[in-house]
């Protein structure tokens, strides 16, 4: 039998489908593993030290990674839809594993070719786990400069999600009058995380402040050419749009845990209301109108992410020649979803308890830590300024102004 070009490219989509089908599955276990102990976990406040060795055990860590240095291959919107599965179970450590994919694709919008392979080669074969340290507000800021053959970062940053318990950093820092972006190891003398996080939400997300103290930097963890800094073409603008959509999967995704949750605990404990005739909770119209409402905005919120996440990947596929329209419509569709899944996820992590009833409010539950949780990150940025940007392409043709928020 003679194999065709069509039958290759036939196997080839079919293996990679297997591949993001199996790191789906196992998403979805440590989703499950993490959702037992979710409440004891939040309250102990601890460094998620055992919740990132959960990860890495189960092969996710590198999944955005070619297949040919361990990983899966996944494209960084597949890898997005993990982040998704892991916040069904823990909001705070889908906000890691997010950040952390969008960490790993850093290298390939600023540094060279040869940078890039080899993190990816590293990535795979050590199944690091990243940190960043790029929040531009609340901050000193971080300032970078020349000393002799290498380089020195002082400064401090408020926030700086996974950074004490990470392998390796992203981080941003000024560099003259240019941004550019590093990576570094934490072992790094000099390094200090401050250890001051303690929310009300997203509790295990260690993102405390940090300092950087005279420490040292190689040319070669520079991403890119430090005396050519990045002049940021539509393409790396992308940059931000990476980070959004980790926002936008982690929000569905806690909504979409939070229902099942509730409804898991509705069938086994929710009682029917005294006036209502009726024996069974499963019964009230009351209830099973507010369930329907709230499906049916989680699973379109759902469906307005997927849109949000090809729509990057279309245009990180298109590459160096993306024009800047087409990242306004890209910045655009991640705006449009990361209005309504904010919107979406608070509603139904406020509601539910609705249907569960006031019993479903003890403590030892821990459901409040869904709307802790959201309410805690959704005000990173605020949302208002995303639909303000909407209307304004939409009605004025005006492209979002690239920050590190849009």
């Amino acid at each position: 039998m003679t194999i065709t070009n069509n039958d290759r490219r036939t196997h080839d989509v079919e293996t990679r489908d297997d591949l993001f089908a199996d790191a789906l599955r196992r998403a979805d276990l440590v989703a499950a593993e993490l959702r037992a102990t979710a409440t004891e976990r939040d309250r102990a406040n601890a460094d998620p030290i055992a919740e990132i060795e959960l990860l890495r055990e189960h092969d996710l860590l590198q999944v955005g990674e070619p297949v040919e240095v361990g990983g899966s291959g996944l494209n960084y919107a597949q890898s997005q839809q993990i982040t998704r599965r892991i916040a069904r179970g823990d909001t705070s450590i889908a906000h890691l594993i997010g950040y952390h994919f969008a960490q790993q694709r850093i290298p390939h919008l600023f540094g060279t070719p040869e940078q890039a392979e080899a993190i990816s080669r590293r990535n795979g074969q050590e199944k690091l786990f990243w940190g960043g340290v790029q929040n531009p507000r609340g901050a000193d800021g971080l300032v970078l400069t020349k000393d002799g053959d290498s380089y020195r970062l002082n400064g401090r940053r408020t926030f700086a999600s996974g950074a004490s318990v990470a392998d390796q950093l992203s981080v941003t820092a000024s560099y003259g009058d240019a941004l550019i972006f590093l990576t570094l190891p934490t072992d790094r003398e000099g390094f200090k995380p401050q250890g001051d996080w303690d929310n009300i939400g997203q509790r295990l997300t260690d993102s405390g402040g940090v300092v950087f103290d005279n420490t040292v930097v190689h040319v070669s963890e520079i991403l890119g050419d430090p005396d050519s800094p990045p002049t940021f073409t539509p393409h790396q603008t992308l940059v931000t749009p990476h980070w959004q959509l980790a926002f936008v999967n982690f929000y569905i995704g806690t909504a979409e845990g939070a229902f099942e949750e509730a409804l898991d605990w509705t069938r086994l404990n929710a009682s029917a209301w005294e006036t209502s005739g009726l024996d069974s909770a499963g019964d009230d119209p009351y209830v099973l109108e507010t369930i329907g409402e709230l499906r049916a905005q989680i699973s379109g919120a759902a469906l307005l992410s997927d849109r949000a996440g090809d729509a990057l990947q279309s245009a990180l596929d298109i590459g160096d020649s993306l024009s800047a329209d087409q990242r306004a419509d890209t910045a655009i569709a991640i705006a449009e979803a990361k209005f309504v899944t904010t919107k979406v996820s608070l509603e139904a992590a406020s509601r539910l308890f609705e249907i569960q009833g006031a019993r479903a409010t003890t403590s030892a539950y821990g459901f409040d830590r869904h709307w802790r949780n959201l309410r805690t990150h959704t005000v990173h940025d605020p949302v208002a300024y995303k639909a303000r940007e909407i209307g304004d392409w939409v009605l004025n043709a005006r492209a979002p102004q690239f920050t590190l928020y849009s």
